[in-house]
């Protein structure tokens, strides 16, 4: 893979492999877990670099976010608020005390960049989640991501073009 910026526009190269990708995830879940963990690891190294994430801003503009309570007291504090404002302002309140971030896209992205980057919630940190464990039990997740997020769709898309090991890990 070159050291150029990857291409961030993947919905329309994405929707291709659509069909295709059901028998990749089925490999992937046939591949033996260890690999596949450090592999995908060591390719998001890679690629995230390349990635400009303020050029795509996807995830921004089309996640739900959820909220944990100390998260939306850090923020509601940052920005000089109450946390009672905060709720009523950005939060929706779901079932068994689930907060979720109440616009999409979010109300703290301008010009697609964060403007509470360094007080952003959990799930915005964590995205695309490729550096943590167990890939394998959280593929259905990154395929439901693979058109969102180009960081995502290029990781796949070099896992394709290997030999898969497969096994138990």
């Amino acid at each position: 893979m070159n050291t150029a910026a990857l291409s961030i526009d993947t919905a329309v190269l994405a929707a291709a492999n659509a069909d295709s990708n059901i028998a990749l995830m089925d490999s992937l879940k046939r591949t033996n877990a260890t690999w596949l963990d450090a592999t995908v690891h060591r390719l998001e190294q890679h690629i995230t670099p390349q990635v400009n994430c303020t050029d795509c801003g996807n995830c921004c503009n089309t996640l739900m976010i959820n909220v944990e309570a100390q998260e939306a007291d850090t923020l509601a504090q940052h920005l000089a608020i109450s946390r009672q404002q905060f709720d009523d302002t950005y939060i929706e309140k779901g079932s068994y005390g689930m907060m979720l971030m109440n616009a999409i896209p979010c109300s703290f992205l301008s010009a697609n960049k964060c403007t509470v980057y360094e007080h952003r919630f959990g799930g915005c940190r964590e995205f695309p989640g490729l550096h943590l464990p167990q890939v394998q039990q959280r593929l259905f997740t990154i395929f439901m991501h693979y058109e969102r997020c180009p960081i995502i769709y290029h990781v796949v898309e070099a896992l394709r073009q290997m030999d898969l090991p497969q096994g138990e890990a």
